[in-house]
């Protein structure tokens, strides 16, 4: 499930409930939306800054911001299972055909 994190990273606050989601890893499983007690979502910032939310339900782990590079957004969101926004849409380029 979606956490609410604000952070500042070199000087810029970070804020998910501010930004718009473009992936997740979150699912429903039937009893919960945590993939093994963690979930990653990556954002799109108001001004165009992706970053990763990365949360957990486990005692002594800390939800966390992690800024990521336009490119590595665009890997991330290959890899994340739940689309939010077109690719098009979050990137500003359309993918390449094979």
């Amino acid at each position: 499930m979606r956490a609410h994190i604000i952070q500042i990273v070199d000087g810029v606050r970070y804020n998910t409930e501010t930004a718009e989601i473009v992936a997740s890893n979150e699912y429903w499983d039937g009893n919960n939306y945590e993939r093994s007690g963690r979930n990653s979502h990556l954002y799109k910032s108001k001004n165009g800054r992706f970053f990763l939310g990365r949360s957990s339900q486990w005692q002594g782990e800390n939800d966390i911001i992690e800024p990521v590079s336009k490119e590595n957004a665009m890997e991330e969101y290959e890899n994340l299972r739940e689309k939010e926004m077109e690719y098009e849409t979050a990137f500003g380029v359309e993918p390449t055909e094979a």
